[in-house]
């Protein structure tokens, strides 16, 4: 087994899809290509063909796109270990749905278990978004504190939710709830002085009180599958701090992530107080290291997201 204490995996969410996404890893790896045909086996359509060919815009809905992520970070993990071996690093942590990835590839959750959850998760934060509408937006340039106060006072004054949804790095932080308070901090926002405040095209407002009534039906869905403790420390993102063994407590983490911010900031910096001086994204694009550079100058930034990277970091750990 590869043991690597100072190295952390992370594991990315929504945002990061791209068609194509795996398909040169799958062509060069049987490990990889093997978990997306169990995937499409599992949810009884072809999920590899809608990561590697879609052109109608497929991929972006959410009830694909966290499946999608899921198997792609998977089917990295897995290529590297036919080439490694077993692989276990120091932490692992993941953005939103990806930490359902990082409890999956900790040993917490089995492959099918895992992918029926994001699966699900997917499902249920959909019909949230239809029939509670609502918008997010990246704030560039503000601090935590100011965003906050900024939402504070946009849902005083339209009587309407909104919150800090994402702490992603120092001047990059997206805020999340219903339209018109959204609007309204966006304005805010520009007056205190942000470089820029830019609606997502999304319609669905994660990690805020829009969610609210999908908590119970995802909570069901948790308490039909098995956790075991994680084998690595996974940081979760309500707490930015290691997730505990045991399967209530993980089930209440999970429940509570839909509602809650992510502090993938504070989390980042636990990290790196930890003594990791290595973060390596599994699975498609960079935007996780490319959001480390911003909380931290120190340590190595390696992204896992296609077959010759994985070739190539596999040569490097082994060397």
């Amino acid at each position: 087994m590869a043991e690597w204490s100072e190295t952390a995996f992370l594991f990315p969410g929504q945002g990061s899809q791209e068609t194509g996404m795996g398909a040169d890893m799958a062509a060069a790896y049987p490990a990889a290509k093997a978990i997306f045909e169990q995937a499409d086996e599992i949810l009884g359509f072809s999920l590899s063909r809608l990561c590697w060919e879609d052109s109608g815009g497929a991929l972006d809905d959410t009830f694909n796109t966290q499946p999608a992520l899921f198997v792609t970070s998977i089917a990295a993990l897995k290529a590297l270990e036919s080439i490694v071996g077993p692989v276990r690093p120091g932490y692992m942590a993941g953005h939103s749905l990806g930490e359902l990835t990082a409890l999956t590839a900790a040993g917490s959750l089995s492959f099918e278990d895992g992918l029926r959850l994001v699966r699900e998760r997917g499902r249920l934060m959909k019909q949230a978004g239809e029939q509670h509408p609502g918008a997010m937006a990246a704030v560039l340039g503000l601090s935590v504190e100011a965003v906050q106060d900024i939402c504070a006072a946009a849902s005083a004054e339209t009587g309407r939710p909104l919150v800090l949804a994402n702490d992603n790095c120092p001047g990059q932080i997206v805020i999340s709830g219903d339209t018109e308070a959204l609007e309204r901090g966006m304005a805010l926002a520009t007056e205190a002085g942000a470089k820029r405040a830019v609606r997502l095209a999304v319609s669905i407002a994660s990690h805020s009180p829009l969610m609210t009534p999908i908590v119970d039906s995802f909570r069901a869905a948790l308490d039909r599958v098995s956790f075991a403790p994680p084998a690595v420390p996974v940081i979760g993102n309500v707490q930015a701090a290691a997730l505990p063994g045991d399967a209530a407590a993980l089930r209440d983490e999970l429940s509570a992530q839909l509602i809650s911010s992510v502090q993938w900031t504070e989390s980042m910096q636990v990290l790196l107080s930890a003594g990791v001086t290595r973060f390596v994204e599994v699975g498609s694009k960079d935007v996780l290291t490319g959001l480390m550079k911003r909380i931290s100058r120190e340590g190595e930034r390696i992204t896992l997201n296609s077959a010759a990277a994985i070739q190539a970091f596999a040569g490097t750990s082994l060397a």
